[in-house]
């Protein structure tokens, strides 16, 4: 067992390479208005995002889940199978994406990266012990991967609407979007609900079956329902924005049953966890509620135009969720599990890297709705504030190379 927790702990920090490599690249996006640099920036975009995405919280995920569910069983040479032919589809977006953006090579790899997806997830389903089947978080987990798997619906309709209706078709986006959200409020979410249940289950403390359910289908009818605030770009009927609405309202329910069963449970979490957990969960908390509280608010006409006509804001809500929910999430479950080592000055660092930038985006998004000028040195402050986020991941991974070798 503490082998195999050498070999997860090793995963993680390539994860965390890949989370470097991601910043890096945002920082050179953030300096292309600084400074001249000779790149082709939607190429560097498209880089920044699939590693981002696929090399960091993908890795982060799979490697969280099989630790929990699956590093009895007995499976670990598969695996590791799955893992490495996982790490030759993300090398090969990081090496084409940059230089060519979307092209015959990137396309390949990130085509193969679908099939390792799939790959994991049968293996996952197949390889889970019977022990775990009645446990509420890994229902959670399951249903996580059931929505990456239709996710990857997006992306291969892509290749049919460039062919019959072009880039310009509404399709194109749309196919785009429904990636996103089921990527972003399906799989991640989902996943990190799982892992949370998982270790509040191991301290016994859990949530009645019947309170579980209720929750569950809350949670999970508000994640189908809400990608339709996805579509409202197109202005379709007041039905759309209505069952939109709908599905954020259910989301924002669901969280609020959680945080009532956290408020009732507090007592024993307060015993059973350190301050950091408990202060970092809060954070998780507030976090989560701001993005939901957005997602209920683009269901109404005025904001759902605003979100499309000024996309700072958009920028701005897709951070919040990677950088914020997302990424610090996982930074307090993969220290709880030991896979990498949490120094908490840094975090503090990445912590104001994220918020400032989070203030900086939303500023300039506000700035351009209200026909206002930004201030000469906007893009100067905004570049530096992602050195931040950069700098601090770095000595995460630093941190965790050390663990590794202890």
């Amino acid at each position: 067992m503490a082998r195999l927790n050498k070999s997860l702990q090793n995963h993680t920090s390539i994860a965390l390479v890949y989370f470097v490599l991601a910043a890096g690249l945002g920082c050179v996006l953030r300096f292309f208005r600084v400074l001249e640099i000779p790149v082709t920036y939607k190429f560097i975009v498209h880089a920044h995002s699939h590693v981002a995405l696929l090399g960091w919280v993908y890795l982060a995920l799979t490697t969280l889940l099989y630790k929990l569910y699956l590093s009895r069983a007995e499976v670990e040479k598969k695996y590791r199978n799955i893992f490495w032919f996982t790490q030759l589809t993300i090398v090969g977006m990081l090496l084409t994406f940059p230089f060519q953006g979307y092209a015959i090579f990137s396309i390949i790899f990130s085509t193969l990266f679908l099939f390792a997806s799939y790959w994991f997830t049968w293996f996952f389903f197949k390889n889970v012990p019977v022990e775990y089947n009645h446990k509420q978080s890994l229902k959670c987990a399951k249903l996580a991967l059931m929505y990456l798997l239709l996710s990857s619906l997006g992306p291969w309709a892509l290749g049919a609407i460039m062919n019959t209706l072009g880039a310009a078709s509404i399709w194109y986006r749309l196919a785009i979007y429904f990636y996103l959200h089921f990527i972003y409020n399906g799989w991640m979410i989902m996943a990190l609900v799982a892992v949370f249940l998982y270790i509040l289950d191991k301290q016994n403390i859990s949530l009645s079956e019947k309170a579980f359910k209720i929750f569950f289908w809350k949670i999970n009818l508000g994640i189908i329902l809400s990608f339709l605030l996805s579509t409202l770009f197109t202005q379709p009927a007041v039905f759309y924005y209505i069952l939109g609405g709908v599905g954020a309202f259910l989301q924002l329910w669901a969280f609020y049953d959680l945080f009532k069963f956290m408020s009732v449970e507090w007592t024993s979490i307060k015993r059973k966890f350190s301050n950091f957990f408990r202060n970092v969960i809060k954070v998780i908390g507030v976090l989560w509620l701001i993005k939901m509280i957005l997602q209920l608010l683009s269901s109404i006409p005025y904001f759902a135009n605003l979100a499309t006509t000024y996309l700072d804001f958009t920028v701005g809500y897709l951070h919040l969720t990677f950088l914020g929910v997302v990424t610090i999430s996982l930074f307090l479950f993969l220290d709880y599990f030991k896979l990498i080592f949490i120094n908490r000055k840094r975090f503090l660092i990445y912590v104001l890297g994220f918020i400032l930038s989070e203030l900086l985006i939303f500023f300039k998004a506000i700035v351009s709705w209200q026909s206002a000028t930004l201030f000469s040195e906007y893009y100067f402050i905004l570049a530096v504030t992602s050195l931040l986020v950069l700098v601090a991941v770095l000595g995460v991974l630093l941190s965790s190379f050390k663990l590794s070798r202890t």
